[in-house]
């Protein structure tokens, strides 16, 4: 039997974009298991049930599959994929998410982490992927470049070692990322950033 502190054989794709965003979220969301709802978070969830409900269906000449479990034995990276489209016999993931399309791309580093799984799952080069935004009704197609998957592998690295010190990073150095986040009453980057320069302070005057 596994030791439940013991660090996690494979860590979930949602986290991929939590890190992606801001290690500390990471750190709340998946080691401290700590989550704060918000009139956002649950639009988000309640929007996911509906996207999740179905069958395989034909769509013009797209064949499209919901909810779709895959995982990666390389990465140790493993989760859901809202839906998997094919066309022309060529499978590819679609994130659906609430708002407009962010510009921290995060998102994109969840989407192409899927796309990875799928390409040890079926054997197939995955060369894009598609965010719709249910904030514009629209698509914004990602191309999954060798940047964005060595970002990935990183990403997949970087989230199993934090697991296994289990220790909070500090708040991210990006202040737009704090006001967006709905972490923030948990997380209070202000003010432990005050803290840490009082600190710095006090120290000075020994």
């Amino acid at each position: 039997m596994s030791n439940p502190t013991d660090p996690p054989d494979y860590i979930p794709l949602a986290m991929l974009n939590a890190l992606a965003y801001c290690p500390r979220r990471f750190g709340y969301e998946f080691i401290q298991a700590e989550m704060l709802l918000n009139e956002h978070v649950v639009e988000g969830t309640l929007r996911h049930q509906g996207v999740d409900l179905g069958g395989p269906a034909w769509v013009g000449e797209a064949v499209q599959q919901r909810r779709i479990y895959v995982w990666s034995e390389a990465l140790h990276i493993a989760g859901f994929c809202d839906l998997v489209e094919e066309r022309a016999g060529v499978a590819y993931p679609v994130e659906y998410k609430k708002g407009r399309p962010g510009r921290w791309k995060n998102d994109h580093a969840q989407l192409c982490a899927q796309a990875l799984c799928l390409e040890e799952r079926t054997g197939q080069s995955i060369a894009r992927g598609y965010i719709f935004s249910f904030a514009t009704r629209r698509r914004e197609e990602v191309v999954f470049t060798p940047e964005l998957r060595a970002e990935v592998a990183q990403l997949a690295a970087e989230a199993h070692r934090l697991a296994a010190t289990s220790a909070l990073p500090p708040p991210t150095d990006k202040p737009g990322k704090c006001r967006d986040c709905s972490l923030q009453p948990l997380c209070l980057p202000d003010e432990l950033k005050r803290l840490a320069t009082f600190g710095q302070g006090w120290e000075a005057d020994i």
